[in-house]
């Protein structure tokens, strides 16, 4: 069994707006998810997030709603602390790029590392330029057209539709992302990093790294057209200053990009040290032989699988990445019409909104699971959210437990039923077994990074569980033997134990009421999923777990 610490970090969100499902969907949840099911086997983990508080998106989102950038990063830190908790998504650090007392140390070693090796040129560049605002726009607060593909709306840095990277040659009738305006282009000097020198030590990593087969592909052809030069310094006065002793290095900061993922550390080390440790204890999760798993949307995997990966490659002190697990994009279905989830089109749908109106978290982590865009693109459409909760959660999950326990509560009083195993038929033994092929599906899902896989194989099972109740027809067999009835009532609630130790990744607060029906903790080893408790254990009664919706509850 492994027993190697793991690293589980989820993408930091730009702390200048609200979380919404499609940031869940793309990594927070099948992080989160992923952590508990690793928890439960025993493995020492930590779950490390926190916003990114750095760059011109702060900068220019505070200069719309009229707050400074650390006003912005107090805020909507906050916000989106409360959006995770009330999605009962759990980091064991939530941290702040901004107010980590050991970010900029970090960052200036990572900086410095690179430049004394050579990895760094200093270069004169035209550069986006707001005449209006005096001010330089980094590139992914410039809009445009792709020279690729034609795609419109794209950002200075990257193409969304064809995953090109753009920059200020190619990216055609650029304008301020925020206000709209045009911009030009002025001339300044910025630190580059020549990614095309640690090409080498990225196609290794890539080699034996852990991700989906499309991940790798992409990878591979950007490492086949090339890797050039990309700026890692900016001219903004929001961020962690270069710290070079040069005078072109005045007012400049590092590019959002290149201190983001040490946040990773900074947080890590942050945490520790919270918690008494010394300030090297990080060293065990980040340059022992740890496991470290990056979960993050598709539009950054060229920063996590290439300039991330050079990064640590050239500074040499830390540990690759074990693997990088990257989700598309969700976007939401109007009618028949399939739309980008956008702020500005109106069409998100706002975590704290879902929260606040009093609706299940479990819901959406139910639909966002299943729904998850794991290998494609998916779609968040409020008809089959409304339907499959009431199918799948409702009838095929809720109903199995609550008639399944209540009939035993009813005919065979508070205690699990004694039975006489020499009675159990043919049917009896396949739903067993049934059980245990469910256990290494999930388990197998699981190991592949597919958290939706995982829970198709559980309600599958849940399915078979409502078919074998049927099929027994236990308000039948009580007329003619009750023993028989037992039989069926025994193997139903180890049933309703089975799903409840299976599903605790994906319902943690609804799996800790099913297990206390049997007295039983919900922090027992996953594998005591199929050590059901003995006959005669006392039961308790449990409020239905899922109530249907009605179109009016979710409608947007």
């Amino acid at each position: 069994m492994n027993t190697k610490k793991m690293v589980i970090t989820a993408g930091l969100p730009y702390s200048n707006g609200d979380i919404h499902v499609g940031h869940i969907a793309g990594c927070y949840l099948p992080a989160d998810i992923a952590n508990r099911y690793f928890k439960l086997n025993g493995r020492e983990t930590l779950y490390i997030c926190g916003t990114d508080d750095h760059g011109v998106a702060i900068v220019l989102s505070g200069l719309k709603e009229g707050k400074t950038p650390q006003e912005m990063v107090h805020h909507y830190h906050e916000r989106q602390r409360k959006a995770f908790e009330g999605l009962d998504i759990r980091f064991d650090a939530f941290g702040s790029t901004s107010k980590n007392p050991f970010h900029k140390e970090l960052s200036n070693d990572f900086f410095l590392k690179i430049y004394e090796k050579g990895y760094f040129t200093k270069e004169k560049s035209l550069q986006f330029y707001d005449e209006k605002e005096d001010m330089f726009l980094p590139d992914r607060y410039v809009k445009g057209d792709c020279a690729f593909c034609d795609a419109k709306d794209q950002t200075g840095d990257q193409c969304e539709n064809c995953g090109k990277i753009l920059d200020i040659d190619v990216l055609k009738n650029p304008r301020n992302a925020i206000s709209g305006s045009p911009v030009g282009k002025k001339e300044t000097v910025h630190w580059y990093l020549d990614l095309s020198k640690a090409g080498g030590e990225v196609k290794k990593w890539l080699e034996t790294a852990d991700m989906r087969p499309d991940t790798k592909a992409y990878v591979e052809s950007l490492l086949q057209t090339g890797l050039v030069k990309r700026s890692m310094t900016r001219d903004i006065n929001w961020g962690l200053p270069v710290p070079l002793n040069d005078p072109d290095a005045k007012n400049k900061v590092m590019y959002v990009w290149f201190d983001a993922p040490i946040g990773y550390i900074s947080n890590t080390k942050e945490l520790l040290v919270s918690q008494g440790a010394s300030e090297t204890a990080y060293h065990d999760w980040w340059k022992g032989d740890a496991e470290i798993y990056h979960f993050i949307g598709e539009d950054n995997t060229v920063f996590h699988c290439v300039i991330w990966i050079a990064m640590l490659s050239v500074h040499g002190g830390y540990r690759l990445p074990t693997g990088v697990i990257v989700n598309k994009f969700m976007n939401i279905k109007k009618g028949d019409a399939i739309e980008k989830i956008s702020k500005s089109r109106k069409n998100a749908i706002w975590i704290l909104d879902y929260l606040a109106d009093g609706n299940d978290p479990d819901y959406l982590r139910y639909y966002l699971t299943i729904n998850a865009p794991e290998k494609s693109r998916s779609n968040f459409d409020y008809d089959e959210f409304m339907a499959l909760c009431n199918s799948e959660l409702a009838d095929t999950l809720g109903n199995f437990i609550n008639r399944s326990l209540s009939f035993s509560l009813k005919f065979l009083g508070d205690h699990l039923p004694i039975y006489d195993k020499t009675l159990m038929t043919k049917e009896d033994h396949e739903h067993l077994e049934s059980m245990k092929k469910c256990l290494t599906e999930v388990d197998s899902c699981f190991q592949a990074w597919s958290s939706r896989r995982a829970m198709i194989a559980i309600f599958d099972f849940a399915r078979l569980c409502n078919k074998y109740f049927n099929d027994k027809a236990p308000w039948s067999t009580r007329k003619t033997s009750m023993e028989l009835t037992k039989v069926t009532l025994a193997l139903s609630l180890q049933s309703i134990y089975f799903l409840g130790a299976v599903l605790r990744p994906f319902f943690p607060q609804k799996c800790k009421s099913i297990l206390q029906i049997f007295g039983v903790s919900d922090d027992i080893p996953w594998q005591d999923a199929l050590k059901f408790p003995a006959g005669d254990t006392p039961l308790h009664k449990m409020e239905i777990l899922f109530k249907k919706i009605e179109a009016e509850e979710v409608a947007p």
